[in-house]
């Protein structure tokens, strides 16, 4: 294990959006240790940080992006690329606008702006390490890219093959390092973004590429060579698509101990495995507590879809691995449903005491690492319950249990108590269907 590293002071870069085309000044600073790194929109009201983690992930096609509530900041990969290879653990990064400059198109300006502002380690730090007791592999939905990550003594390994089959203009490419420091700022860094010259025009038309260039993309004609430019290499498509598996890697959150290999794989299938091993690195972290972690209501939120006013789970209090699960709902007189149920009398309604079950059965359900890019839908409920009423003033506990688990279904029995008495239980069936 190594010590985490930081930035021993400020620097900043200036360029443009390679999507947007607007102009953003990127300034990293010092963290302190297991901060991570945090992307501070400061361009918005109370400058909202944003972490790089896969729980903040969110789909905006063709590149890596984060969000915060309304806040979000788009195409990190080659940033994040830039402190996976130079060993940067914990980093403030305070921009302007929405999205990180394409700068050149690679993560070389990125390595310069860590460098420019020293890389240090924090004293009395240690970086999480994760170590694979099987292998993990994802699919990417719709496609045929392919991702694993199998067990390795020492030290990362990427292998990563592009293949688009032989109508494509791109030749087939692959790539494999053993990743370090110094093979990322010869081998990956330098590698450029591309786009098809075909599918150039239709990505303007979705509001995209407004700010790419042929300086600054690699705009591949229908020969498979790049228009007004060359290649750094002769497979630079290949190394490109290594430098996003870099950069999205990153958001795993520990140095990994394995050979991960890609076949055709983009942003969404490297955020599946990156999820799945972030997944693996919160249990280690759990187990090496000795301890339940436990979820504040902004964790919960990024499990769990459901908003105000039927989020009825207000925190986790303790969590035993993936079988068991303890939260509470705290009943207040200005929950909406005692404006009906019923005036003069306010009774909590026993389908809400089974739904907050079902919710809290879903946070247990969803932190199982299989399950990582999904959600529970409720398919049924047996053997309900109600034992007492439940009124403002109220503190339920919520108890559930996974009785089964499989790929797709789960069961679990819940209990509801007030100050120890049985307010109601009920065993519940879900479908586990991806988001």
């Amino acid at each position: 294990m190594r010590a985490q590293r930081t930035v021993r002071a400020p620097a900043e870069v200036r360029g443009v959006g390679l999507h947007t085309g607007a102009e953003t000044t990127v300034r990293v600073a010092p963290a302190p240790a297991d901060a991570g790194v945090v992307f501070v929109r400061t361009d918005l009201p109370e400058r909202p940080g944003i972490p790089a983690d896969p729980l903040h992930l969110v789909d905006r096609g063709r590149r890596t992006a984060l969000a915060e509530g309304t806040a979000e900041v788009h195409t990190v990969e080659h940033l994040l690329a830039a402190c996976h290879g130079l060993g940067v653990d914990d980093l403030v990064v305070e921009m302007d606008g929405i999205e990180v400059p394409g700068m050149d198109g690679s993560a070389l300006p990125f390595v310069e702006l860590l460098r420019r502002a020293g890389v240090a380690e924090i004293p009395g730090s240690t970086r999480r390490e994760l170590g694979l007791g099987r292998t993990e592999g994802v699919v990417e939905p719709g496609s045929e890219a392919v991702l694993s990550a199998v067990p390795r003594e020492r030290g990362l390994r990427l292998s990563y093959t592009l293949d688009y089959g032989p109508k494509s203009p791109f030749p087939p490419q692959h790539v494999a390092v053993d990743f370090s420091e110094d093979s990322f700022v010869r081998e990956i860094a330098p590698a450029r973004t591309f786009v098809l010259e075909a599918e150039a025009q239709a990505l303007l038309a979705r509001g995209l590429g407004k700010g790419a260039n042929h300086q600054n993309t690699l705009v591949v004609g229908a020969d498979g060579a790049p228009v007004q430019n060359r290649l750094r290499f002769p497979d630079e498509y290949a190394r490109h698509k290594t430098l996003d598996l870099c950069g999205d890697l990153f958001l795993a959150g520990a140095d990994l101990r394995a050979h991960v290999t890609a076949v055709r794989s983009g942003h969404s299938g490297n955020a599946l495995l990156a999820r799945r091993l972030a997944a693996l690195v919160r249990a280690d972290a759990d187990a090496d507590e000795g301890r339940s972690r436990r979820l504040d209501i902004g964790e919960i939120t990024r499990i769990l879809p459901h908003r105000y006013p039927f989020l009825l789970v207000d925190r986790v209090t303790e969590i035993d691995g993936f079988q068991r699960a303890v939260g509470v709902k705290n009943v207040t007189i200005n929950e909406q449903f005692f404006q009906g149920h019923w005036p003069g009398m306010p009774v909590m309604p026993g389908v809400l005491i089974v739904e907050a079950l079902a919710q809290m059965s879903g946070v247990l359900l969803m932190r199982k690492l299989e399950n990582t890019g999904r959600m529970a839908a409720l398919l049924s409920i047996d053997r309900v319950k109600l034992r007492r009423t439940v009124v403002p003033g109220d503190q339920l506990v919520l108890e559930v249990e996974t009785l089964k688990l499989k790929a797709r279904t789960g069961r679990v029995q819940g209990r509801a108590t007030v100050e120890g008495e049985l307010a109601a239980e009920a065993r519940m069936n879900f479908m586990l269907l991806d988001e």
